[in-house]
């Protein structure tokens, strides 16, 4: 089953697999439609795929009380993900329903009067959103057969397939690049499967995988983020989700997101635009920014030049989470940003340091680098008058910071090692405002 595209095989009305609402695959290029399956590109234009639904019809109230009335994580969104009814009482992470903070001392801070709030996915499973795309990934897992559990990954998906397919009772077996940070390795590797670092970046570990999945060693083998992508992607429109309904089913005016391959970034538009169509939110204006680091901003490089082609780079960043050089959904980021009047902005390793030190010294939250990028470049969009601090704004904090620890090890010490008396204490100058 693990194969790249099936040809012919356009979407029948009933699908062979039962994955709730999702009704078909379709190409985001030309359109063409398939069957539901273990596939990502189109067999005739080679576009990427990406679920369609058949969302639910009906009041809007009533679909709200629904949602409302679910559990408290993803799966109360299930009406508008592709997975079976029944998806709540199956062994998963069951992730989501994070805290969206209003960030009032920040705000202060950076000078925004509108409403500022941090989305913190750091509360998931493994201390990142990657959590919610896997829990998707493992139900469609489920539904074509698969044993193995697979992903390339810049550590957080690492983590979060190594658990999600602990607690599925699949085996996993991922691959990541040999120099990632040593928290993330941990993470990933405790969870009792196959961790693979590969000499190289995350683009060649993405090849790699590439090459694999084409492969006999590859089959019964559903890679969450290849063969089980577009199922996988779709896990991202549940931030999208709890925004919104956190925000009291309202849109967000900005909201600021970090760009690895794209995807987060793409699918929380689709989200917001999901939620305009079932009318669960009132249709209005809202801006999207995306946020790369100079060390690997190929998409702010496309951004500010006016260019619609991604050019490749060679990543070399703190942020490694974010360190993809060739991001599959970059021409798409392009366009969202494009077409809401937002922007795509990077900042230097330097910003993203001190980024993450000020949420930490301002809201009590410890984003990994990735939220370190997020809010430097709010940070730099504010202060350039691109975000505007009259609206309500919304950062995505996508990680836990105790898994980058070494980003911030050097200027993160002891205020003073004394000894255990009131003497030496006030000797330090210690205790006083």
């Amino acid at each position: 089953m693990a194969v790249q595209t099936v040809a012919g095989s356009t979407a029948s009305s009933t699908p062979a697999v039962d994955l709730g609402p999702a009704a078909a695959l379709s190409c985001r290029e030309c359109g063409e439609r398939f069957e539901l399956g273990p596939l990502f590109a189109c067999a005739s234009c080679f576009g990427p795929l990406e679920v369609a639904y058949d969302l639910p019809t009906g009041s809007p109230e009533e679909l709200r009380k629904r949602i409302e009335a679910g559990p408290d994580n993803i799966w109360r969104y299930a009406p508008l993900l592709p997975v079976p009814a029944d998806v709540a009482e199956k062994p998963n992470i069951n992730p989501g329903f994070t805290k969206l903070v209003k960030a009032d001392n920040l705000a202060r801070e950076l000078g925004v009067t509108g409403g500022l709030y941090v989305k913190d996915d750091s509360g998931n499973p493994t201390h990142s959103f990657k959590d919610r795309v896997v829990a998707i990934a493992v139900e469609a897992a489920r539904a074509f057969g698969f044993t193995t559990l697979s992903c390339s990954s810049t550590g957080n998906l690492a983590g979060a397939v190594g658990a999600a397919a602990a607690r599925a009772g699949l085996r996993s077996c991922v691959f990541i690049p040999h120099d990632l940070e040593q928290g993330k390795v941990v993470m990933a590797a405790v969870y009792g499967g196959e961790l693979v670092g590969i000499e190289g970046n995350y683009d060649d570990v993405n090849r790699f995988c590439s090459e694999l999945i084409g492969d006999p060693l590859g089959e019964g083998w559903g890679f969450v983020n290849v063969n089980l992508r577009p199922y996988y992607g779709e896990g991202s429109k549940t931030l999208a989700y709890e925004i919104c309904e956190q925000l009291g089913w309202r849109l967000p005016d900005q909201i600021v997101i970090p760009i690895a391959s794209g995807s987060q970034l793409t699918k929380i538009d689709k989200g917001l635009q999901e939620l305009i169509k079932l009318g669960l939110v009132e249709d209005k204006p809202y801006k999207i920014f995306g946020a790369q680091a100079e060390g690997c901003s190929p998409v702010s490089a496309a951004f500010k030049a006016g260019h619609d082609v991604v050019r490749p780079q060679k990543p070399n960043t703190i942020a490694k989470s974010l360190a993809i050089g060739n991001p599959a959904d970059g021409p798409y980021v392009l366009d969202i940003a494009r077409r809401t009047g937002g922007a795509v902005e990077d900042v230097t390793d330097e910003q993203v340091v001190d980024a993450i030190k000020l949420l930490a010294r301002t809201e009590g939250i410890f984003g990994e680098t990735a939220g370190g990028v997020t809010l430097g470049v709010t940070k730099k969009l504010i202060e350039a008058g691109v975000i505007d601090p009259t609206l309500t704004t919304v950062v995505v904090n996508t990680g836990d910071g105790l898994k980058t620890l070494d980003a911030v090890s050097a200027t993160s010490q002891a205020t003073a090692t004394i000894k255990p008396s009131l003497e030496a204490f006030r000797a330090a100058g210690l205790g006083t405002a």
